[in-house]
C-alpha cells in the first residue's frame, strides 16, 4: 500500500493540464497496473521520445484525494502525502525527491493536455515495478514488487559446478562501488545482447562485473548480471515480453541449443543469462573498456591456458562488414522513398554470403536484420574481435541536388585504411561503373575510432534516379558485393 500511495502521489502530476509542448512519437498501447488494464480516453497515449518510453498514467488516479500544489508561472509541481515531497517541472530533466536532485532519462513533456514521464523514473524513485512490452505495446505497472521471474527451469544456481575454466581479473572497480569502496545503488542498464563467432556478446550502459556459472543436468552457462536491468529501447531491438524474458535467434551454432535472458530479480535489480549448451562447453570471459561490453567467448577447450584465447581459429582473418543505420535509424530516404537502410543491408548480407565461402576468411556482421546497433556498439564489436578489416556499407544523397551521383570511399587518416579504401574502390569502380567520385577522408565515427583497416563505402547517391535504379539490382547488388570481396581480399593478401 505503502508503494501504491507513492504512484498515487506521483500520479497527480499528470492530472494537471498545460499548453501542448515538444515532440513525442506516440503508439497504440496498454497500460496495466496490477493485471488490471485500464481505460485509456482516445486521445491519451504512450509516447517514445529519443527511445525512452513516457507514460500518461494520470488516468490511474482519477477520482483520489492527494495534496498538490500547482505553479503556473514556473510550471511545476509539488506533491506531498505525509513526509514524502516530489516536484517536477516541464522540459526540466531535474527532479527533486525528498530534497535529493534525480536527473530523469528524458524530461517530461506534455501532449494532449496530459504530462509524460520516462517509465524508469516511476520505477527507480518511487519504487513501482515497471515494464515496457515493444511487441505488445504494452506498459505494466506493478505496486508489489515480485520476488522474481525465472529464465527456465532447472536454472537456480544451487547444484555442483563443472571444473570452470579460469575467469581474468576485471581491471575495474567492482559494481555496487564509487572507487572508494563506498557502497552504491547505481542500476546498469543492458542496451543489446548478441550472439556471433560462438560468442555472447552484452553491451550495456555501465561497467558490469558478471557472476558466471557452468551447470549440469541439462549444461549450460548462467550469466549473473547484479544491479542490471533492461534499457528502456532494449525491447526495440530484440524480443522481450511482458514478464520481461526473451530468447535470441541462434542458428548455425550446433553446439548451442538455446539463449535466453530474463529480469531474474527486481529488489535487487538483476538480469540473467543463460547459454543452454547441447554438451558440456569451456569459456573465457573478454572485457571491453571500462566492461561496458562483455565477451563470453565459447572458443576454448577445458585445457586452454591462454589468459584471452584466440577468437577464430589460427590462420583466419577476422572482417567485420557493417551494414549502415538499421531499425530506428532508417539512413536517408531514396528518390522513389525506399530506406538507405534497406540497401546497405541486402548489399552487406552478398557480402556476407560471399565471404562465408572463404576458408581463409571468418565474417562477422555489426547486424544481419532490420536492428540498430549503435555506432558505438559496432566499435566496440570490431575492436573487441581484434579484426583485421572494417567495413562500413552505406547510399549517398543530396536531396537539394538530384543530379549529383557517383560512388566515393571514405577512410580516416590511418595509411593502412587509406590503402585498404584505394584497393576497395578501384574494384567498385571498375565493377558497377557509376562516377568516380574519388578516396576521401573522413572524420566518421565508424572509421575513426575503430582500430583496424577501416573503411565507410558511399556506393552511389539514393538521391539519384539513375543511381538508386541500378543500386537497386540485385545483379548489380552481386556485382559491388564481389568487387568488396575482391579488394578485401587482395588487401589482406588472401588467395
Amino acid at each position: 500500500m505503502k508503494k501504491f500511495s507513492f504512484l498515487i502521489l506521483l500520479c497527480v502530476f499528470f492530472i494537471i493540464s498545460y499548453p501542448t509542448k515538444g515532440e513525442a512519437a506516440a503508439v497504440q498501447s496498454k497500460i496495466i497496473l496490477d493485471s488490471k488494464e485500464i481505460s485509456m480516453p482516445a486521445n491519451v497515449k504512450v509516447h517514445v521520445v529519443n527511445e525512452n518510453v513516457m507514460i500518461p498514467i494520470r488516468i490511474v488516479v482519477e477520482n483520489l484525494k492527494f495534496k498538490v500544489d500547482w505553479d503556473q508561472k514556473s510550471q511545476g509541481v509539488k506533491i506531498q502525502q505525509d513526509a514524502k515531497i516530489i516536484s517536477l517541472k516541464v522540459n526540466q530533466q531535474e527532479a527533486t525527491v525528498d530534497g535529493k536532485q534525480v536527473v530523469l532519462t528524458a524530461a517530461p513533456q506534455v501532449k494532449n493536455e496530459t504530462v509524460l514521464v520516462p517509465i524508469r523514473f516511476v520505477s527507480e524513485q518511487m519504487g513501482i515495478s515497471v515494464s515496457w512490452d515493444n511487441l505488445d505495446k504494452t506498459v505494466y505497472l506493478t505496486s508489489s514488487t515480485k520476488d522474481s521471474i525465472d529464465v527456465g527451469q532447472a536454472d537456480t544456481v544451487v547444484e555442483t559446478l563443472l571444473p570452470i575454466t579460469e575467469v581474468p581479473e576485471v581491471d575495474t572497480e567492482p559494481m555496487g562501488t564509487n572507487g572508494s569502496g563506498q557502497t552504491t545503488n547505481a542500476v546498469n542498464h543492458i542496451n543489446r545482447l548478441s550472439f556471433v563467432n560462438n560468442q555472447l556478446i552484452i553491451s550495456s550502459d555501465g561497467a558490469v562485473i558478471p557472476k558466471i556459472s557452468r551447470l549440469t543436468n541439462p549444461d549450460r552457462i548462467v550469466v549473473d548480471l547484479p544491479n542490471t536491468t533492461f534499457a528502456d529501447s532494449f525491447g526495440s531491438l530484440q524480443p522481450l515480453d511482458a514478464g520481461l524474458k526473451g530468447i535470441l535467434d541462434i542458428s548455425g551454432y550446433p553446439n548451442i541449443s538455446e539463449v535466453r535472458y530474463s529480469l531474474f530479480t527486481r529488489d535487487p535489480y538483476q538480469v540473467r543469462v543463460v547459454i543452454a549448451l547441447t554438451q558440456a562447453n569451456a569459456f573465457q570471459l573478454i572485457t571491453g573498456v571500462d566492461s561496458n561490453m562483455l565477451v563470453i567467448d565459447l572458443n576454448v577447450t577445458e585445457d586452454s591456458t591462454a589468459t584471452v584465447p584466440p577468437i577464430i581459429e589460427s590462420g583466419r582473418k577476422v572482417v567485420v562488414i557493417d551494414p549502415g543505420h538499421g531499425g530506428s535509424d532508417p539512413g536517408t530516404t531514396s528518390i522513389t522513398n525506399k530506406y538507405e537502410k534497406n540497401f546497405n543491408l541486402s548489399l552487406a548480407l552478398k557480402v556476407q554470403e560471399l565471404l562465408l565461402k572463404e576458408p581463409n576468411i571468418e565474417v562477422v556482421m555489426t547486424r544481419d536484420s532490420d536492428i540498430y546497433p549503435t555506432r558505438t556498439e559496432r566499435v566496440q564489436l570490431a575492436n573487441q574481435l581484434n579484426a583485421d578489416v572494417f567495413v562500413s556499407i552505406h547510399g549517398n544523397s543530396v536531396l537539394a541536388a538530384p543530379q549529383v551521383n557517383g560512388t566515393e570511399t571514405y577512410y580516416y587518416q590511418r595509411s593502412s585504411s587509406k590503402d585498404l579504401a584505394n584497393i576497395i574502390h578501384k574494384y567498385l569502380i571498375k565493377a558497377i561503373g557509376l562516377t568516380d567520385r574519388g578516396v576521401k577522408n573522413g572524420s566518421l565515427q565508424v572509421i575513426r575510432e575503430t582500430t583496424m583497416p577501416a573503411v565507410l563505402l558511399e556506393v552511389g547517391f539514393l538521391s539519384n534516379r539513375s543511381d538508386e535504379q541500378i543500386m537497386s539490382s540485385d545483379t548489380v547488388q552481386y556485382k559491388a558485393a564481389q568487387a568488396i570481396v575482391d579488394g578485401i581480399k587482395e588487401y589482406m593478401g588472401v588467395k
